[in-house]
């Protein structure tokens, strides 16, 4: 909600101020998941540590990329800032749930099924902020040729080849999918895992969505077609 209101703030104003509210906004949501994966755990100390290490490298980066002005920066940081929760919310994953030699056990069995749940998950968010950042940059590449496409065509079809706007869409999707992806660890992780259930009907023609089971014991194996 906040990078949305802040994207449509800056597009419908094109203040630099405005630009910046957009930009960081991302950090201060990448550094919130950054402290969610990482302080799981901790004691309280640990955990209030954290929060100002966080904070302080929010702050930092608010600062210098004020002061520097460059946008490299501010794609460098959050790209840095995002990996590390994805490779460690992946590391966090695999240590939990995946069984130490061939699985047995009926438990053994469904956390290798919500493995394979969890790893489709995550290659649709890499897919789709792939498909985003490939889109933008072409968009850069070619914005003139663009630019005369969307001229010739006009609305509403040349809104088609606004890659900026394909940009949002697919890092909005990939963000959400982000953020299914950590709440349903987070369960995993207080051992509540057999609670919920993903409802994902169809990859292409639904979102998926992390839900209370209706009974105790739940097969992951019919999780994404729950709502058929």
């Amino acid at each position: 909600m906040t990078i949305g209101i802040a994207s449509l703030v800056y597009h419908t104003s094109l203040k630099y101020w405005m630009q910046l509210f957009d930009e960081l906004s991302m950090i201060y949501t990448t550094c919130i998941l950054f402290f969610a994966v990482f302080s799981h755990g901790k004691s309280a100390l640990g955990q209030a540590l954290l929060g100002l290490f966080v904070t302080g490298l929010a702050i930092f980066i608010t600062v210098y990329y004020h002061y520097l002005g460059d946008p490299v920066f501010h794609q460098v940081m959050f790209a840095i800032l995002t990996a590390t929760v994805v490779f460690r919310s992946m590391y966090i994953m695999e240590k939990i749930l995946r069984p130490k030699s061939t699985p047995q056990s009926r438990a053994e069995i469904l956390d290798t099924q919500l493995l394979k749940k969890m790893w489709t998950l995550i290659a649709c968010g890499l897919i789709s902020i792939a498909i985003g950042f490939l889109t933008w940059n072409l968009d850069n590449i070619f914005c003139s040729q663009l630019r005369r496409w969307r001229r010739e065509l006009g609305l509403p079809w040349g809104v088609l080849l606004e890659g900026h706007g394909w940009w949002h869409l697919f890092t909005g999707i990939a963000c959400y999918i982000n953020v299914t992806y950590g709440l349903w660890l987070r369960y995993c992780r207080d051992g509540k895992k057999e609670e919920v259930v993903l409802a994902w009907p169809s990859i292409f023609g639904s979102v998926p969505t992390v839900e209370r089971a209706q009974g105790r014991e739940v097969d992951p194996s019919k999780s994404i077609s729950k709502s058929e």
